[in-house]
């Protein structure tokens, strides 16, 4: 199985909203016995808390159920567990590599390393901005969430073939 953990600061909109859209890109790709998902925060300020109902309000627009998330905070076995661990931005990159042994180091990345259609380096923070930011966001995430599934795609097929 191949795992996938995506994060954000606060887990509540960046990150949960990529793991609905990459958990409806795995189902409909009938990936889903293989391939886990989940998303956290690298702060602890909302855990516990669901998805902000902005968030959840642009994923619904476009056919994405992310009312099942809960925030967390990452955890020191998350980066044992996980084999790919993408960040929505630069900041979130720092505090993960800062807390990830060196061993798995190389599980970090930027999530929209993975875009094709764009060429932005991060996923932006629509917190503090108004609901067209969360389109924005989808927009970012749908292509990069693309190419991560082109991923797992590749390695599902190598290791059914093994």
């Amino acid at each position: 199985m191949t795992k996938v953990l995506f994060v954000c600061m606060g887990n509540i909109c960046r990150s949960p909203s990529a793991e609905g859209v990459f958990r409806h890109l795995i189902n409909d790709a009938g990936l889903s016995e293989v391939v886990g998902i989940d998303s956290a925060g690298t702060h602890s300020f909302h855990v516990g808390e669901a998805p902000d109902p902005r968030a959840i309000a642009a994923a619904r627009k476009r056919g994405y159920d992310i009312n099942h998330a809960e925030a967390r905070q990452v955890e020191p076995e998350d980066f044992h567990a996980y084999d790919l661990i993408l960040a929505m931005d630069w900041e979130n990159l720092s505090a993960l590599q800062q807390q990830c042994p060196k061993l798995h180091q190389h599980k970090l990345m930027l999530l929209m390393r993975f875009a094709n259609e764009y060429e932005e380096a991060t996923v932006p923070d629509p917190y503090y901005g108004g609901p067209e930011g969360f389109g924005k966001v989808l927009d970012y995430l749908e292509d990069a969430c693309q190419g991560v599934l082109e991923l797992v795609r590749k390695r599902a097929t190598q290791y059914q073939a093994a």
